[in-house]
């Protein structure tokens, strides 16, 4: 039995909708272990005197700064950013995964009344 066009081009919406949250679950992991990181790289900073000598990354490379409080600060602001971020991918994340859901019940109800699968049903034993 054919599938309607219609019904096709549900499906492949269906898929991409998938896609897009696989990727938008992976990016929210990917700020998540960012974010865990940057808040055990305050601790671990927290617990390192002012006197020793601190290097931050720029770019390729890793430079002294100038002190505690400088790394600090930067981390500080990193883990604001990356809050923001993981924040946002959470709600997208949220999101797709309500519309993922209205579509996969709208299919299971389409591919139902469009007869589909039922051929094989009934030519059975």
């Amino acid at each position: 039995m054919a599938i309607p066009a219609k019904l096709q081009n549900d499906i492949k919406q269906f898929q991409r909708l998938q896609q897009e949250l696989t990727q938008a679950s992976q990016q929210r992991l990917q700020m998540d272990m960012k974010l865990r990181e940057t808040v055990h790289t305050l601790d671990e900073l927290k617990a390192v005197s002012e006197e020793s000598a601190i290097y931050r990354p720029v770019g390729g490379l890793l430079v002294r700064a100038k002190n505690r409080k400088e790394v600090e600060d930067l981390l500080t602001e990193e883990k604001e950013t990356l809050e923001v971020r993981v924040k946002a991918l959470e709600r997208q994340e949220n999101h797709l995964k309500e519309r993922y859901g209205q579509m996969q019940q709208e299919l299971s109800e389409a591919i139902k009344n469009a007869g589909v699968g039922q051929a094989t049903e009934a030519s059975g034993p």
